[in-house]
């Protein structure tokens, strides 16, 4: 047994779900159908009940407690009939639960102890027949649960436990990582755990695999896997270039150095004030942080808006000639647009360099332009053009973020509307109160890893 072997063993003791989590899950899940059958008797459609996802694949890690069940509809029903029968299934339930939204409203809730979604599909006869996006993943479940066997599901939940160990498991809009259906599908693809790592650590992005020969879509993604159910789909379009270089950077370490660590990292500390005061200290930045309150959206919503905003505000700050070193969006009940410059301060006047003046009329107009202005020195003759020395609009980046400027710069909708009614602009060691919300994200801001 080789030491990777030895690692892996000992991660499967702790993962692996043992006969009484089983025999649970199982119960509930019959119990739940039952409920669900019972329901749909007294409703004027026809509909059953399928459980999907990792919990029905076998795939699922010890200690998990997520149940999927999909309640099937003809695909003849209205859509917004779909969704009354759906909600009024998922009432009856899971009385205690409540209501969330995908592509189309849903129950979530709890049944012994499960957290359980009960979400309402059509019956397509065909995964390109979907009228919705949650329609093809019955049949994600049928063409796993067929070319599983059970060394590949153990080698699942070891890659799956591996990915969540390096931060690269999950495929919501602010992890950007692996999938459970992808990393199922790179497990079958590749025959194995290991065999995937050794793969992973010599990729060359782009990388396209195609499980079942459909050779008819292309993509501009870093990782390509065409879903064997819809030739249409890359089932890792999520999945961020980042988190593809990671899975390689932890595959090399650990076919280097295999270790238990690797896949349950150790618990770090999350930054208090002082820990903040001590890294800004030491790196002789200026930080600017934009504060504000969350705009009451789901996060796969949120996180892209956030994105998009603090690349808007860096850029600004960039062309300003701040110069940004580096950037965090964080949010929880507020959120923080957070920016370490390397230049707090610039003079009050930039030059700005006008045409030559052989080049008549051209500086003929620059000249006219700024002679007699109050706010530049010049027009005055630097070499063989015209120059002036303009007044800046900003001369710290706090001045550009507490004007009406922050709002021509690329900012998420929703994000612009809050800010529009009230935020805030903390500078330099006031940075530090943001501690006490977001101490793991400073952590992880102040020390980076792969």
């Amino acid at each position: 047994m080789t030491d990777l072997d030895s690692v892996v063993a000992a991660v499967r003791e702790r993962i692996d779900p043992d006969a009484d989590e089983r025999a649970a899950l199982a119960a509930a899940v019959d119990a739940l159908r039952e409920r669900v059958e019972a329901t749909v008797s007294d409703l004027p459609v026809e509909a059953d009940a399928v459980q999907v996802g990792s919990t029905a694949r076998g795939t699922w890690l010890s200690g998990d407690r997520d149940i999927d069940l999909f309640v099937r509809f003809p695909p003849a029903l209205p859509r917004e009939e779909l969704e009354r029968y759906g909600l009024e299934i998922g009432r009856a339930v899971l009385p205690g639960g409540h209501e969330e939204y995908a592509e189309h409203p849903y129950v979530k809730g709890d049944f012994e102890g499960f957290d359980v979604d009960l979400v309402p599909c059509y019956d397509v006869p065909e995964a390109t027949d979907i009228q919705s996006a949650v329609d093809r993943t019955p049949f994600h479940n049928a063409y796993l649960d067929a070319k599983l066997d059970d060394d590949l599901r153990a080698d699942v939940r070891v890659f799956k436990r591996f990915l969540k160990g390096i931060g690269a498991y999950g495929s919501d809009l602010r992890t950007k990582g692996f999938s459970g259906y992808l990393s199922e599908l790179l497990i079958l693809e590749h025959g194995g755990f290991e065999p995937l790592l050794r793969a992973a650590a010599d990729w060359h992005p782009p990388v396209e695999f195609d499980p079942e020969d459909h050779g008819r879509a292309t993509f501009d993604d870093p990782l390509v896997v065409i879903d064997p159910t819809d030739p249409e789909r890359n089932v890792a379009a999520v999945l961020s270039a980042a988190n593809v270089a990671r899975l390689q950077h932890y595959a090399r370490e650990l076919l280097a150095e295999p270790r238990e660590a690797l896949f349950f990292p150790p618990d770090e500390q999350s930054y208090s004030r002082v820990d903040v005061r001590e890294q800004l200290s030491r790196r002789g930045t200026h930080p600017v942080a934009v504060v504000f309150d969350a705009p009451e959206i789901v996060e796969d919503q949120l996180y892209p808006q956030l994105e998009k905003s603090l690349s808007g505000v860096v850029s600004e700050l960039d062309r300003r000639g701040f110069a940004p070193l580096r950037a965090t969006a964080m949010a929880d009940g507020r959120a923080v647009l957070f920016v370490e410059c390397s230049v707090a301060e610039r003079s009050a006047f930039a030059r700005h360099d006008g045409p030559p003046v052989a080049v008549r009329q051209h500086a003929t107009g620059f000249f006219e332009k700024y002679q007699g202005a109050d706010d530049v020195y010049g027009p005055f003759i630097d070499g063989d053009r015209y120059v002036v020395e303009r007044e800046r609009a900003f001369t710290t980046p706090e001045a550009l973020l507490s004007s009406d400027a922050l709002f021509d710069v690329a900012l998420g909708a929703q994000v612009g509307s809050v800010l529009g009614e009230r935020y805030e602009v903390l500078v330099g060691d006031d940075v530090a109160t943001l501690a006490d919300e977001f101490g793991d994200e400073l952590r992880a801001h102040f020390e980076p890893r792969p």
